[in-house]
Formats: C-alpha cells, structure tokens, sequence
C-alpha cells in the first residue's frame, strides 16, 4: 500500500501573510493562489494550502524535516527577524536550539500562534 500525504490545509486570519510568511522564513518559493488557498509547496511534494478562517483559528503544530544548512539558513532568518524560539514545544527553553535524537531542532510561532518546528533529524532518528 503506497499512502502519502498530499497536503494539509491552514488556518489563518490573513492568508496572504501566513503564506509570505511561511515562505520567507522557510526561504520557498512564492505561494501561488489556488482557489480560496494560497500553496506552500514543499519539497516532498507535501503542500499546506494556507485559506483564511471567518472565525477564530485553532492553533496547530506543522513541523519541517530540513537538512543543516536549511536549518542553519532558517534559524539567521528567525534570529533576523527578532522572532522568539525555543527549544521545546511548551516554549519553557527560549533562545535555545534543542539537539534531540543526535540532530538539531526549535520552534517558533507564526502569524496565528501556530506552533512551527523545525528538526535535522526524525524523531526516534
């Protein structure tokens, strides 16, 4: 059986800005218009398909598997851009970058509050 996730859908108050930036922070390309959604495309083929929420948004987790000069690339532009991240999800470690299962890993939160991650090595790796 040969299942794979194709996308996934965010939540957002302002889908422009959640795309401009996920994309900017991420360093992806542009996020075309699809419809309602503005498509965060990743490299495995994977999109997040950013749409903008009438109401309140639920706040989510979306963790990135990225190699070390990604990471590396990521984090200059979090640390340039004055965002707060912390080495664990409960945002008790801040300014850290945690080193779980022999890799490197933080989070920060986007426009909504949603929990961004980003990891060098799958968990468990």
């Amino acid at each position: 059986m040969t299942i794979e996730l194709n996308h996934t859908i965010v939540h957002a108050t302002d889908r422009d800005e959640t795309a401009a930036f996920l994309t900017e922070v991420l360093g992806l390309p542009e996020a075309p218009v699809y419809g309602p959604f503005r498509v965060v495309e990743l490299a495995n083929g994977v999109s997040l398909d950013v749409v903008a929420s009438p109401g309140p948004v639920t706040v989510q987790h979306y963790a990135f598997l990225v190699g070390d000069d990604d990471f590396d690339a990521i984090h200059a532009r979090i640390v340039e851009r004055g965002l707060t991240f912390w080495a664990d999800p409960f945002h008790r470690q801040e300014g850290v970058i945690n080193h779980n299962d022999g890799g490197r890993g933080l989070y920060w939160s986007g426009p909504d509050g949603h929990n961004l991650e980003i990891i060098t090595v799958p968990y468990g790796g």
